[in-house]
Formats: C-alpha cells, structure tokens, sequence
C-alpha cells in the first residue's frame, strides 16, 4: 500500500493554507518534538493501536522516532466497531510499520459480563497483560497507548490498570489534548485526523446490566446505520429494547428539520429496539458516568 503522504516532521503550521506560524503552530511543534524525544528514548515500543486518530498519530511518531524498532498490536473484539478494524488495519499498511492482531474475548470473563462501574479496569487489564507479554516475545521495552491529557478529565478506572503494569501513555506525558492530536494528525496527513471519536461498545451499556455479544451486536448494527444516514458523531445507548441516540447538536436540529426521523426509527428497530428515543442533551463522552453514584449506592 502507498505510503501516506506526510509534511516533515515538526511542521503543524502548514495546516492553514501555509500561513506563517502563529504561537500556538510553535507550542504545536515543541509539543511534537517533546514526544518524537519521549519516544526515542524507550528504544523499541509496542504500540497498543485502535486505528483511531489519537493512537495513529502515536504510531506515527512513534515510527518516526524508532523506525523498525515498532510493532503495532489491534485488539479483534465483539467489544469493537467492526470498522475499527479496517481503520487499524489501513493506517497500519499506510504508514508501512509492523502491524498484528491480537483476539480478546473479554465475554469469557464473568466479572466483566456483570458490567461493574470499574469494567474497563478489568479489560484494559486483561488485554494490557497479553500486551506485556507480546512486547517480550519481540524484544520491546516498553508497550505504550493513546491516552491524550484530555480523557483524565473523565471517570476512567483502566487508567488504574495501565500505571499498575507500567504502561506507558506518552500523550499524557507530554500534556497533548485531542485539538493539538487533530491539528498534529492533519499536519502530518494522516487520513483520518477528523475521524469521530470512538469507543468500546460496552460503554453504550449502563453499568449493572449484563453485557452480551447480542447487545453488542445490536448497538453495532444500530450505529453502522446511523452513520449510512450522514450522522457522523454519534452514540446508541443500550436500555434494552429501548435505543437512546445521542447527537451533536447541529445533528439533533438537522434530524428533526430534514425529516429524517423515520428513517432513524426503521433504522433502530431492524437493528433490534423496540422504542427508539433521541437524548435531547446530545453527544457527550461517558453519559453512562452520570449513574455511578447510583450504581454503587452512594
């Protein structure tokens, strides 16, 4: 596959129609340089990749920073958006590094089925471990992944996970959010520096009610459908038969004032619900967080 075109490292102000750069294209650049720099001191790294723009352009650097000494590991999961696979597996041949799958079955796992408030500790601990074990199969110090400064404002128990087995999250380390991830992931052409965000399937579940490959399947056929109606950032929550549509506000507005509303109705039902709802506060990240109190009784 061609290689993905790329403007030099360390050159985020060609962004804007190559005006000259202004102060925050230098703090973009001396953030860049302060990875590529992390980076090359780990020597060799495994980079935990989801295909999404965040940990693309950890992988891209991390090329940058090591060339060969980089392996790239996809986790194939019922947990997963199935286009998340492609996305990893088309990035990976794009920028020419080493790229492998890894198959979790995260379902296999009773605590994890039940759906605790700290279900992602137990799968990023899961996986991280099969990861750990990767990297020393092929001589690599360090397994890092695509934290960005930005998630450690959300409630995210993996993370807890991740510091104990000394994993390494270089976005958090340098203080990167995701606009500077944007901006860096389009500076250096990578074709997916506008991809929405995404996340595991089982998020789209409240916490408390059994996780199974059906509701997973479910919110996947739901949202793939979604999006083939031109909804590009978007979430279905899962309340059994009853699907909860989150979209960015100017989506909410243009789905009521296009008369699309039917469309979005068939849509879910042949995916699975019964009752289709549309949240009238709109996307948000971590939605499912603002039960936790409930959940644990507090």
């Amino acid at each position: 596959m061609a290689a993905v075109a790329r403007v030099p490292s360390g050159h985020p102000e060609t962004l804007e129609n190559d005006q000259p750069a202004t102060r925050n294209s230098q703090l973009l650049v001396t953030g860049y340089e302060e990875l590529l720099t992390a980076l090359r001191a780990m020597n060799g790294v495994l980079v935990a990749f989801s295909g999404g723009v965040d940990s693309s352009l950890l992988l891209a650097a991390a090329q940058m920073a090591l060339g060969e000494a980089v392996l790239a590991v996809t986790a194939v999961s019922p947990i997963f958006p199935p286009n998340d696979l492609e996305s990893a597996r088309f990035l990976a041949g794009a920028l020419g590094v080493r790229w492998i799958t890894l198959e979790t079955d995260e379902l296999a796992d009773p605590h994890f089925r039940a759906n605790p408030p700290n279900r992602c500790y137990l799968c990023k601990k899961r996986l991280f471990t099969r990861l750990l074990a990767e990297s020393r199969r092929q001589g690599l110090p360090w397994v890092i992944e695509a934290t960005n400064a930005d998630d450690l404002a959300d409630y995210r128990p993996g993370l807890i996970a991740l510091r104990e087995l000394g994993i390494r999250s270089p976005l958090v380390e340098v203080g990167m959010g995701k606009q500077a991830i944007r901006r860096l992931a389009r500076g250096e052409r990578l074709p997916n520096w506008d991809r929405p965000s995404s996340a595991c399937l089982a998020s789209r579940i409240p916490y408390g009610e059994a996780i199974t490959r059906e509701r997973l399947e479910r919110i996947a056929r739901a949202e793939t459908a979604l999006r083939g109606l031109g909804f590009r950032q978007l979430r279905v929550r899962d309340h059994g038969v009853v699907a909860r549509i989150e979209l960015m506000k100017d989506d909410l507005e243009r789905l009521l004032a296009a008369g699309q509303r039917e469309e979005v109705i068939a849509s879910c039902r042949a995916a699975g619900y019964r009752y289709v709802t549309l949240d009238l506060e709109g996307y948000r990240t971590g939605s499912l967080n603002e039960t936790l109190e409930a959940v644990r009784g507090e």
